[in-house]
């Protein structure tokens, strides 16, 4: 079986640095998909994918580029579903994978978020909490534990 190759949606991503060194550990490759140029790690394992800053233009690279197998780190559930459809494997920063099971329902909450953002005085609502020390060490063991999983079949 091909090594999952791991697909970062780098641009607004709090956890690319831990997702190179275990993709280091490993010997996996990485494709970081961003807006704009980044700073990544001089590795030939790792590969910087610049899109135009057109509507989802990163998104749509991450779909076009995956394959059954792939890992996909994302906060995005639009994306994480695409994905998910695609047969990748999809993590959010803050460790939790999504799947064909629970991904239906963090659809729907992203669409009443959205619902309630736009009929509501935006003082009240608050973005993303920050990400804690907590969160990255749910996404390492998610990390650890779904590529393990993908390289045993």
């Amino acid at each position: 079986m091909t090594p999952p190759v791991i697909h970062i949606d780098a641009d607004a991503c709090p956890v690319k640095a831990e997702t190179y060194k275990v993709a280091q550990r490993l010997s996996l490759k990485v494709r970081v998909v961003a807006n704009a140029w980044l700073n990544v790690p001089q590795d030939p394992r790792v590969e910087l994918v610049t899109v135009g800053d057109g509507f989802d233009a990163a998104d749509d690279r991450i779909v076009a580029d995956v394959t059954p197998g792939d890992v996909v780190i994302t906060a995005d559930i639009q994306l994480a579903a695409r994905c998910l459809e695609a047969g990748a494997a999809v993590i959010a920063p803050d460790g939790r994978e999504f799947s064909r099971a629970n991904i239906g329902q963090a659809l729907a909450m992203r669409a009443l978020m959205a619902d309630l953002r736009a009929g509501a005085d935006q003082g009240g609502l608050k973005g993303p909490k920050p990400m804690t020390q907590r969160d990255r060490s749910n996404f390492l063991q998610t990390l650890d534990r779904v590529i393990m999983r993908l390289i045993r079949g």
